[in-house]
C-alpha cells in the first residue's frame, strides 16, 4: 500500500502509519526508561499512567466534544508544556506526571489509538479502530 493519507477517511497508511506506531513505541519505551532512571516510584506510575483515557467519558457528550477533550488529553502539547514547567520550576512530581503522560501516548500510538476525528471514537489519524475497523477497505 502507498505511503500517503487515505482520501475517503484521511488517516495514514502503508510505512508511514508503521512508522507513526514505532514511534509511539519508541516515545513509551523511552518515558518509561527515562522515569526508571529517574527513579520514580511505580506506585505513581501505575496509579497515573491510564489518567488520560478518562477523557473518553467526554464521549457521552458526543462525538464532536469527546473528540476535542480526548485530543487534548492525548497529544503532545500539554505534557511537554508541563515537562517543560517541571523543568523550569524544578519540581520533580510535575516532571515525573509528564513523562507517565508521554509514555502514555506513546503506549497508545504504539496500539494505534490514534488522535480522533469527530466522526466518533473509532476514526482515528492512525487508521479505524474498534467495530469500525471492519468497515474499512
Amino acid at each position: 500500500m502507498a505511503d500517503t493519507a487515505s482520501t475517503d477517511t484521511g488517516t495514514v497508511t502503508g510505512g508511514l502509519r508503521t512508522l507513526l506506531r514505532l514511534e509511539g513505541l519508541t516515545l513509551f519505551a523511552g518515558m518509561t526508561l527515562l522515569y526508571a532512571v529517574w527513579g520514580g516510584s511505580w506506585w505513581v506510575y501505575a496509579l497515573v499512567f491510564f489518567v488520560p483515557d478518562v477523557s473518553f467519558a467526554a464521549y457521552l457528550a458526543g462525538p464532536r466534544f469527546g473528540a476535542i477533550v480526548y485530543n487534548a488529553a492525548h497529544s503532545y502539547m500539554a505534557p511537554m508544556a508541563l515537562m517543560t514547567t517541571g523543568f523550569a520550576t524544578n519540581s520533580p512530581l510535575t516532571l515525573s506526571i509528564a513523562m507517565i503522560w508521554l509514555a502514555h501516548i506513546g503506549f497508545d500510538r504504539a496500539l494505534g489509538y490514534g488522535l480522533k476525528y469527530s466522526a466518533g471514537f473509532g476514526f482515528t489519524h492512525l487508521g479505524r479502530i474498534g467495530k469500525d475497523a471492519a468497515k474499512t477497505v
